[in-house]
């Protein structure tokens, strides 16, 4: 049987904790940076868990992670 590919995409953008969840950055952080407030782009650069509804997918797609 041949070996098991990870997605490329999903490996740069999760992580994996010591507790085996999955980490992530949140989105809207890339532009249009002056309309926002400095409270949400603060609030922005914190990293969050994946939802516990994706991660059996995330997973599947990083067998190895």
């Amino acid at each position: 049987m041949p070996k098991m590919k990870t997605n490329r995409a999903a490996a740069k953008r999760f992580k994996k904790t010591g507790t085996g969840k999955l980490k992530r950055q949140k989105a809207y952080k890339q532009h249009i940076l002056t309309k926002k407030s400095a409270k949400t782009k603060r609030n922005l650069r914190k990293g969050v868990m994946t939802d516990s509804t994706n991660v059996k997918n995330m997973k599947k797609i990083m067998p190895y992670l």
